[in-house]
């Protein structure tokens, strides 16, 4: 069965963006007959993300890498993600997502940020190895109650191109 993990790199714990993410990673796993992992948010290992060696870091990257699907998540901060986001991500090795479908998400504040996910967190993905065969979801931050409705019309129009990635995926009105 397919298997998404959900990162969130989000300094503040239990966030919009998190509820964004966790929404994201719930529809493409109803759709897909997949098994969401529990939440690995960053807030939570902030004080131990520079230590090296980390052991509890290391299973959290390892949980990442070998996830069938990965939505990763963060708030847009200076026009890209968070550095906690960055400094995890950091850890990887080139290819350290290779075999990963990555689904890039970034909550926004303004719409003037919503190119921030494709040009920042998106190439950031690809570096590592990830496929990201989808739009990257700019997601307003301010919009976070109505997440079900903005990120099923997302699962819905990017459906087509990430399908592949999930073992019992299906075809709209199936």
């Amino acid at each position: 069965m397919t298997r998404i993990a959900v990162l969130v790199g989000n300094p503040q714990p239990a966030s919009r963006t998190r509820l964004v993410a966790e929404e994201v990673a719930t529809l493409l796993g109803a759709r897909g007959g997949a098994d969401i992992d529990a939440t690995i948010d960053l807030a939570d290992v902030a004080g131990t993300l520079f230590r090296f060696p980390e052991p509890g870091v290391d299973q959290l990257l390892d949980r990442v890498a070998t996830a069938d699907v990965a939505v990763i998540a963060s708030p847009t901060y200076k026009a890209a993600y968070t550095g906690l986001l960055k400094a995890f991500l950091d850890r990887y090795g080139s290819d350290g997502l290779r075999g990963v479908t990555a689904v890039p998400v970034l909550t926004i504040g303004a719409p003037t940020h919503a190119l921030a996910v494709e040009t920042t967190l998106r190439p950031l993905l690809v570096e590592l190895g990830a496929s990201v065969p989808t739009r990257g979801l700019a997601f307003p931050a301010a919009a976070v109650e109505d997440r079900a409705r903005i990120a099923g019309d997302w699962v819905e129009s990017e459906w087509p191109r990430i399908r592949h990635a999930f073992a019992g995926g299906t075809e709209p009105g199936r």
